[in-house]
């Protein structure tokens, strides 16, 4: 009996990977809200009813997109944020890997490039949700940092936001250049995060206006 609960089990991951593949594919030239459902299904060659199996309707299918896209990334960007040297070596690399990551998976970028203003609320959601994680944990990675001393957490947090919506435009970036301008996007976008990290180093010479 657990022989064959395992083998059903497999066939469903198979056929919910198999919906997620396809969605991808037919997102290449078109948004998430114009997507049908029998669009879908019929690249899989199953039925609607076993689209309803896996995913409440297609935007619960584009939200478990977005966390195939960018919930993969936060072990990897948490691994370089743990590793030694300064900021600006851990900038670098965190920069390489997300052109690392949209090299391997254009498709899958594209979509968020696409969707995070799209007309899919539940997915603009989704996708601001796990922005907002990279933030936190960029913010707390900074934090540790001794020249963190005296920021407020507001503060680290806004830093954090910014790095990360810059990797976003970054990866748009990315797929717009193509393979062939991808070493000068790589080198422009280190450039500019660098200054970011000179003005953060005199943040706290000049106490803000408040608000």
């Amino acid at each position: 009996m657990s022989h064959t609960v395992g083998i059903r089990q497999t066939q469903k991951l198979r056929t919910r990977q198999a919906l997620l593949d396809a969605a991808l594919g037919l997102l290449e030239h078109q948004s998430l809200s114009s997507l049908g459902l029998r669009e879908v299904t019929r690249a899989v060659g199953v039925t609607p009813t076993a689209f309803y199996r896996h995913f409440e309707d297609t935007a619960a299918l584009g939200v478990a997109l977005v966390e195939e896209t960018l919930g993969s990334l936060h072990g990897l960007i948490a691994a370089v944020l743990m590793e030694t040297g300064d900021s600006e070596e851990r900038v670098d690399r965190s920069v390489e890997v997300i052109a690392r990551h949209v090299a391997a998976q254009p498709a899958h970028f594209r979509f968020i490039a696409r969707e995070q203003h799209g007309g899919v609320g539940p997915v603009r959601e989704a996708i601001a949700a796990q922005l907002f994680r990279f933030a936190e944990e960029v913010a707390a990675a900074l934090g540790e940092e001794p020249g963190a001393a005296g920021w407020s957490e507001e503060d680290l947090l806004m830093l954090g936001g910014f790095y990360v919506d810059h990797m976003v435009m970054t990866a748009s970036a990315l797929l717009e250049a193509g393979p062939e301008r991808e070493r000068e996007v790589v080198r422009r976008t280190k450039r500019r995060l660098r200054l970011v990290t000179i003005g953060r180093a005199h943040w706290l010479d000049e106490a803000p206006a408040p608000d």
